[in-house]
């Protein structure tokens, strides 16, 4: 029997490449389709209210905001969480909804690091951010993996069971999100999956995930989730 799917979203100033991705977003891969905003002041809200989009807002910054916001207000089984701002390719979300359905799992990730993908930093002499995102991902698999090796535990494109999720009680504000999402998945024993996906710069618009204080928040979180074993709350 096929799942209800969620489409969610995530945009915060994204206008720039929004105007030059949306058409190619393949709405009718889910049956319910919504923005998740976090304040934009750069026309974005408008711009999906004019294509029909339902946007909500958060009562807090952040991106793990974003994510439980979208969680709460929808009664889809399957949601898949895509920020537009051109990292990210659409075509891979009705990928992403078939890999999860077709194969049982909980949750898939758009991996950027597994034979076949491509990273962004790719073809850069010293690729930092891979190799820290890397390091990261190595640290997740080594203490609470017991399925097979998860290659991007980080990526925030992805698609996730609507009870999983709820049972990972992943309630951070932050972008630590995707990788306490994917450590409490792994606690639980619920299966992950990949597909390899290609990772384009950004159309517009800056990142606000910067690396060192968003490198601290993710070691402050593995530490804790160390000291709490494989209790999930």
């Amino acid at each position: 029997m096929k799942l209800k799917r969620a489409l969610v979203l995530l945009t915060f100033n994204e206008i720039e490449a929004l105007e030059k991705l949306f058409d190619k977003i393949p709405r009718n891969a889910a049956d319910e389709f919504f923005a998740v905003d976090g304040g934009s002041q750069d026309g974005t809200v408008e711009y999906l209210e004019s294509k029909d989009v339902k946007v909500l807002g958060q009562p807090r910054r952040g991106r793990g905001c974003a994510f439980s916001v979208a969680l709460d207000v929808t009664d889809a089984e399957v949601l898949c969480y895509y920020s537009p701002d051109g990292n990210e390719d659409p075509a891979d979300i009705t990928k992403l909804f078939e890999k999860l359905e077709a194969g049982g799992y909980d949750l898939v990730v758009a991996s950027r690091m597994m034979k076949g993908a491509h990273n962004e930093e790719d073809e850069q002499a010293i690729p930092l951010r891979k190799w820290v995102n890397q390091a990261f991902t190595l640290m997740a698999n080594l203490v609470w993996n017991r399925g097979p090796y998860v290659t991007d535990t980080i990526n925030g494109f992805r698609a996730v069971r609507a009870d999983s999720l709820r049972r990972c009680e992943c309630r951070v504000d932050g972008f630590v999100i995707e990788y306490l999402m994917s450590i409490r998945m792994m606690k639980l024993g619920l299966r992950i999956g990949e597909i390899p996906t290609y990772e384009s710069p950004r159309l517009g618009g800056q990142s606000t995930a910067h690396s060192w204080p968003t490198g601290v928040e993710f070691t402050k979180q593995f530490l804790k989730e160390v000291l709490m074993g494989r209790q999930v709350t």
